[in-house]
């Protein structure tokens, strides 16, 4: 089993920046990548970021994120980061944490974010 907690939403102003942490617990030998997701009201769940576990950290973003969110993560503590800068009122939603195995298996509750313009 595998459990996923997301925490660091709020409400923030445009232009304002959040982290966002997803700490995971349980088994967790077999995850070998981390993402982040969102999904606005009315809209389907998009990824928005992930991250390989391995040394080389690779990573990938969204176009509509790329030069504002970082995802990064700390191994030793199960834990992933979204750290999101100059947010924009679309960037509103709620984001979700999630593990892969095979695909993305595992899933946090979400933390909504919301961007006031």
């Amino acid at each position: 089993q595998v459990q996923l907690v997301e925490s660091g939403g709020g409400l923030v102003q445009a232009g304002g920046s959040l982290r966002l942490s997803c700490a995971a617990s349980g088994f967790i030998s077999a995850i070998n990548a981390m993402g982040w997701y969102r999904q606005a009201p009315g809209k389907q769940r998009e990824l928005v970021a992930t991250i390989t576990i391995t040394s080389g950290r690779s990573t990938w973003y969204a176009d509509s994120v790329k030069g504002r969110f970082t995802i990064s993560r700390d191994h030793a503590a199960n834990t992933v980061y979204l750290q999101m800068n100059s947010l924009k009122p679309e960037d509103t939603a709620v984001y979700y944490c999630a593990a892969k195995r095979v695909a993305y298996d595992y899933w946090g509750q979400g933390t909504q974010v919301t961007v006031s313009s």
